[in-house]
């Protein structure tokens, strides 16, 4: 019998107070060596469980193997997460708090009174009464995102080890680092990982299963000016500062941005401005369910700069787009047993599924574009990179209960 440490609540709280923050001004992969510490960790407690070959490589990646128990050719899944946390909102020195019993209402963090989890604006919590929540102290992010999802893989790769009576194929463990910043599975060596298929467990609500996910481009707008000195610039000098204002004032007010959009709608998001009278940058990320979308939108900016600049005869520009990453829903739908036995797996949880979309990305984007389609099971976390995220111990146990009926039901079938 394996000696049980921890429970997943107990497991969440020590990696949430581990300092993972990525960077992403940073030129090293990963982009932190504090993503690391938890990572050996996770290393540590996965060689206590018995599973001798998990490793940390160079470049932050935990892989781990959970041997198959069964003599059916079952294809090998990975089970995905990240232990990265966003650098929207400080994320050093985390101070979990559990409510528990919470009967409703707002919730006020005990680190900063001003910190309120408003009731009115996180509906999610109505379906929470009596359950523990875990909130943070309301001076720094919580970190479910993901370690929520970090949590609920070891959690289950501890029941599946402790309980061999459930049958399963081989199941690969995959820990990454930088995903909050793009770069999560730049260096995964994928012939190393050895897998059929995948799932991220990275969501939010519980029963919500992810199929569909943004596709992305970053973009950049190089604005070359002419500087002069001001005493004698008059009718000469082009302030490139200036032409970035006027580029940006002429996106639309009432649509196709973040704050103006929802459901299946995209957006041009400006997300820095850097520089001087003589040159400046501003960068955007450009989502899309539909890559015909984005460059849509890529062709709205050329338009917008094209007729800025026609104004300004010494001066330039240039636009660099980058892909991020694609709509995973065009390789998992090729093969439906994907989704179909998650959704299976969820209702034997006792929940109802929700198939549905997610309006940013995940490891499992990119993951499936280089051969291993990789949908989004729920975590259970709420307000992601904020001071105000929050998380259900009980939803958590449901997002672990899933994972282990994922792998029957795959065996089941196979």
């Amino acid at each position: 019998m394996l000696k049980k440490e921890f429970t997943c609540e107990e497991r969440f709280i020590r990696y949430a107070r581990i300092w993972t923050t990525s960077d992403p001004d940073s030129g090293s992969f990963p982009s932190t060596d504090r993503q690391k510490d938890l990572s050996q960790l996770l290393v540590n407690e996965l060689h206590e469980m018995g599973i001798s070959d998990a490793e940390l490589d160079e470049y932050g990646y935990v892989y781990a193997t959970v041997p198959s128990n069964t003599d059916k050719n079952v294809p090998v899944i990975c089970l995905c997460a990240h232990v990265d946390t966003s650098p929207d909102a400080h994320g050093e020195n985390v101070n979990p708090i559990k409510h528990e019993n919470y009967n409703g209402g707002d919730i006020i963090l005990s680190g900063d009174s001003s910190k309120v989890i408003l009731f009115s604006e996180h509906p999610e919590l109505a379906n929470q009464i009596g359950n523990d929540i875990i909130t943070t102290d309301g001076t720094t992010l919580l970190g479910a995102d993901d370690k929520a999802g970090v949590a609920e893989i070891m959690e289950a790769v501890y029941y599946l080890l402790n309980h061999p009576e459930l049958k399963h194929g081989k199941l690969r463990i995959l820990f990454t680092p930088d995903e909050e910043i793009g770069r999560g599975v730049d260096k995964v060596d994928m012939n190393k990982l050895g897998a059929d298929i995948g799932y991220t467990i990275d969501g939010e609500t519980l029963g919500e299963l992810q199929n569909e996910t943004f596709s992305a481009d970053s973009l950049v707008i190089n604005i070359q000016g002419f500087n002069i000195h001001p005493g004698f610039a008059q009718g000469r000098l082009e302030n490139a500062i200036k032409i970035a204002a006027e580029i940006l004032d002429k996106l639309p007010k009432d649509s196709l941005s973040p704050e103006t959009t929802h459901g299946k709608e995209g957006f041009v998001h400006p997300v820095s401005i850097n520089g001087d009278v003589d040159k400046a940058i501003i960068k955007f990320i450009i989502r899309d369910f539909e890559t015909d979308g984005l460059k849509l939108k890529e062709g709205l900016l050329e338009d917008i700069c094209n007729e800025v600049l026609s104004e300004y005869k010494k001066s330039s520009y240039k636009i660099e787009v980058t892909e991020s990453y694609r709509n995973m829903k065009e390789i998992v739908d090729k093969d439906p047993r994907i989704i179909e036995y998650a959704m299976e797996a969820i209702r034997r949880a006792g929940v109802k599924p929700k198939l549905c979309s997610i309006r940013g990305g995940t490891d499992g984007s990119r993951l499936s574009f280089m051969g291993l389609p990789c949908p989004n099971i729920f975590a259970g976390g709420h307000a992601f990179h904020s001071v105000l995220e929050w998380i259900s111990v009980q939803d958590m146990m449901k997002a672990v209960e899933t994972i282990v009926n994922l792998v029957q039901v795959w065996e089941e079938n196979s």
